[in-house]
């Protein structure tokens, strides 16, 4: 038994190769925040980054030195991931150790958080920290937004079945058509588009009035639906300070982050000029079908809680749609910007319990948001009313369930099933452990572990309870933000291997 165990270790000693380019790369991204330490005259912070990006290099480069490279197969592809994902969390969070003096759980935290684009932070006044550990904080949900292997493997130049085979590991990002034949070449379109939208979305924060250090963080940060902000009021900041054009900068936020939250193929489709995809496409219908009915409902509920109490007229009317439709788009996105703190009485009980559902929810498949996906959902919405109509039809009768003008094979059926149950009983299980190891209620316990598993960022409870939660708390939501950005599979195979010595 124990000569198999060890020859399986042999085998898969390519993993560290492959591991060692990650450290590689991500060594030399950790080099560009000395670009604002210089700018700024931050020299004290000089070694936050110049020791783990040396660390980072050395250890890459002799673990490439040291292990051979082949083709990984599809559980090594799984577990490259996983590892990949973990390593990077590690030591992306080292800035923060070094130069806001963090514990390791918290800064494991909030690296993970935001590789994974989740947004969920233990840390609290951002507006007086060093740029570069917010430019660090930004650029990490940037880099996360596609997928950080993904970028490994376009720099790289690693095709063929070795990046096939890693990227179908990453999970949601890349379970839909390809643009174009060729994983590198798919790879160069996504990342080109991805490139353009946060180009566009600089010059839209620009002009909104922001600062160019924020308009280049938040472009970071909005098109990735990662959320992290540079203020602790997030993009309520220029509202409250009376900075800039408050409603443009809202307004521009959020065209950004539902195209982040849309189907990056669609966008391949429309500089192609197919512009009617964005409303015929399946996954699309659901994605505005979702987007404009919370908005209505949250707008409604608001209307008949406060019409009760003080009248309302246009001015107020323009409000409420503001602040609705930024975060009916933030959620739906699972970016996590606010305007408003999503558990004030801005919101009533009805429009907490639809925010939480678009949480639960996420945005499209091939898109940079989580969340359970709006395919997925509209599948088993479609699949719902099949056995409906399956129970007064004739027995003989056969009804497919057909997606797109196709039909989707048991398989696929099985496998949305699977992820969207692994999803729920992840959330549940977190939520338990929340309300075990903390004082939160119910509520607030769930909207916790369903914010990091669906890489979402807001909870029903302040950003100072969640510094303050028990580790314990905190490393479940590291689990449930990684298992929600890889969609659970990679993270599932890892812990086989590592129980059960596959």
């Amino acid at each position: 038994m124990f000569k198999k165990f060890f020859l399986n270790i042999k085998e898969r000693l390519y993993i560290f190769n492959y591991l060692g380019s990650l450290l590689v790369i991500t060594g030399l991204f950790m080099l560009l925040p000395l670009i604002p330490i210089f700018i700024y005259e931050e020299e004290q912070s000089l070694f936050t980054f110049i020791l783990p990006a040396a660390f980072s290099l050395v250890v890459g480069g002799a673990l490439q030195f040291l292990f051979p490279l082949k083709n990984p197969s599809v559980r090594g592809a799984m577990v490259i991931t996983a590892l990949g994902w973990l390593i990077v969390g590690i030591i992306g969070g080292f800035p923060y150790m070094i130069g806001l003096h963090k514990g390791f759980v918290d800064s494991f935290f909030e690296s993970v958080s935001g590789f994974t684009t989740t947004g969920i932070t233990v840390f609290e006044h951002l507006d007086s920290m060093p740029r570069c550990i917010l430019f660090w904080r930004a650029f990490t949900q940037w880099l996360g937004g596609i997928g950080i292997l993904s970028f490994f493997m376009a720099v790289s130049f690693r095709g063929g079945s070795i990046a096939a085979a890693l990227f179908s590991a990453e999970g949601h990002k890349v379970t839909v058509a390809r643009p174009a034949p060729g994983i590198f070449h798919t790879l160069v379109i996504l990342w080109s588009i991805y490139g353009l939208f946060s180009i566009l979305s600089f010059f839209l924060f620009l002009l909104g009035g922001m600062t160019t250090f924020d308009a280049i963080t938040h472009s970071f940060t909005c098109i990735s639906t990662g959320g992290f902000s540079t203020h602790d009021a997030s993009f309520a900041f220029w509202q409250k300070n009376h900075i800039g054009h408050p409603w443009f900068i809202e307004f521009s936020a959020v065209a950004i982050m539902l195209a982040g939250g849309a189907n990056f193929l669609i966008h391949y489709k429309v500089l192609q000029g197919k512009i009617k995809a964005i409303f015929q496409d399946f996954e699309m219908k659901w994605y505005w079908a979702f987007t404009l009915t919370a908005l209505f409902l949250i707008m409604l509920d608001h209307l008949v809680a406060f019409a009760r109490v003080e009248p309302i007229d246009i001015p107020d009317l323009f409000r409420i749609f503001r602040v609705s439709i930024f975060q009916v788009s933030s959620l739906i996105t699972s970016t996590g910007y606010l305007t408003v703190d999503i558990n004030s009485p801005f919101f009533p009980v009805l429009s907490k319990q639809i925010l939480l559902t678009l949480m639960i929810i996420g945005g499209c498949i091939g898109s940079t948001a989580g969340g359970i996906k709006a395919m997925r959902a509209g599948i088993l919405f479609r699949l719902f009313w099949l056995e409906l109509k399956r129970l007064v039809m004739p027995r003989r009768a056969v009804l497919p369930l057909v997606i797109s003008g196709r039909i989707l094979d048991p398989d696929e059926i099985h496998r949305v099933a699977a992820v969207v149950w692994g999803w729920l009983v992840i959330v549940m299980v977190g939520a338990f452990i929340t309300a075990f190891f903390s004082n939160l209620g119910p509520w607030q316990a769930l909207s916790g572990m369903t914010s990091a598993m669906g890489n979402m960022g807001p909870f029903y409870f302040s950003v100072h309870k969640m510094a303050s939660l028990s580790w314990v708390i905190k490393l479940t939501y590291i689990f449930g933000m990684l298992a929600g950005r890889l969609e659970i599979l990679p993270l599932a195979v890892l812990a086989a291997i590592a129980f059960r010595r596959l």
